[in-house]
């Protein structure tokens, strides 16, 4: 299938290696692009990065599909950087993934199919699986009784959902979430996670971003993404859905096909996938490379917000940045 990759650059020609930016399961690039004081995307600009932004299969911005992470860590991840490196003309480039982006990315790479990027910045989680109580439960329950009605969750439902069982989905999900008045805020933690809200702390969000931009932001995800994340959550960490040849069926089995730096980072407050997740992750890649990799457990912050937080800006994109430059200044948890 067709894909998106857009390339941001400011006024003067970027002094520093490629970047590619990689979003999560049914949101899009533009997720990185959020209307705080400074974005993502601006702030690696600033510091003179070639930001490329990677729109997956997973893509509000594509037409909706029964994806699943191994389709996209044959296929998606490894074009994109391809493209980036034809393009740029580098050797090496970076890359920065997030939640499902990451999942994949990282399937990618410890196969041996991007052994271009040297250093990977992964939010939220990578290899391991670990997630609240209640999401278990909903894997594992939930899922295969919503899959006999629907083909996808969509949070953009909001207050106007389609008859049927979406309509009862978000009646339930509204009489259970009293945290805000967002239905599309309140049907993005019923999706993806457990808390009040899931994705992101209230505190840490602007009502600008939380009331006008976030309802925009969501979109389709298909049930084979989440029957593939029930089969993980499960064993505790990656496994295949399908099994497609050039990709490994455990990606705990053997030792990650790749030379990149990791930089394991996540909220303490997550509660889409835990914190554990990533400590999981930093240790299994630490195994095999000591004192390589660096973990970051981020206070106050949650799974989104470490982007479009209104203080992420001074609290987070300044370590992603010394850690893009390999020359981080702050403590890294396990190293």
């Amino acid at each position: 299938m067709n894909l998106n990759l857009v390339n941001v650059r400011g006024n003067s020609p970027p002094a520093k290696s490629p970047v590619i930016v990689v979003h999560g399961a049914g949101v899009r690039s533009g997720v990185f692009r959020a209307p705080v004081p400074t974005n993502l995307v601006d702030a690696l600009v600033a510091h003179g990065h070639d930001v490329w932004l990677e729109d997956w299969r997973a893509s509000i911005d594509l037409p909706p599909n029964a994806w699943t992470l191994d389709q996209a860590a044959l296929h998606d991840h490894p074009a994109a950087v391809r493209k980036v490196i034809e393009e740029t003309g580098a050797d090496r480039i970076k890359a920065i993934i997030h939640c499902q982006g990451s999942t994949s990315f990282m399937m990618s790479a410890c196969a041996g199919l991007v052994p271009q990027v040297d250093t990977i910045i992964t939010n939220a989680v990578s290899l391991h699986t670990v997630v609240p109580r209640w999401s278990r439960a909903k894997l594992r329950y939930a899922v295969p009784l919503a899959a006999r009605f629907l083909s996808y969750l969509d949070p953009s439902w909001g207050d106007r959902p389609p008859p049927g069982a979406a309509k009862a989905i978000t009646l339930l999900v509204k009489a259970a979430h009293h945290e805000c008045a967002s239905t599309v805020c309140k049907l993005v933690s019923f999706t993806y996670g457990s808390g009040f809200p899931a994705l992101w702390r209230h505190e840490n969000v602007g009502a600008g971003t939380h009331d006008s931009w976030i309802p925009h932001e969501f979109g389709p995800v298909p049930l084979t993404f989440f029957r593939q994340m029930d089969r993980c959550v499960r064993r505790g960490h990656l496994v295949a859905y399908e099994h497609l040849d050039g990709l490994p069926d455990d990606y705990t089995a053997q030792e990650p096909q790749t030379d990149a730096r990791v930089v394991f980072l996540t909220g303490d407050l997550n509660r889409c996938f835990l914190p554990e997740s990533q400590r999981r992750s930093y240790d299994f890649f630490a195994g095999h490379h000591p004192r390589h990799h660096a973990l970051h457990i981020l206070p106050g912050y949650s799974h989104l917000d470490v982007f479009f937080g209104d203080r992420a800006h001074r609290d987070v994109f300044p370590l992603i940045i010394e850690e893009l430059a390999g020359s981080p200044t702050r403590h890294r948890e396990g190293s």
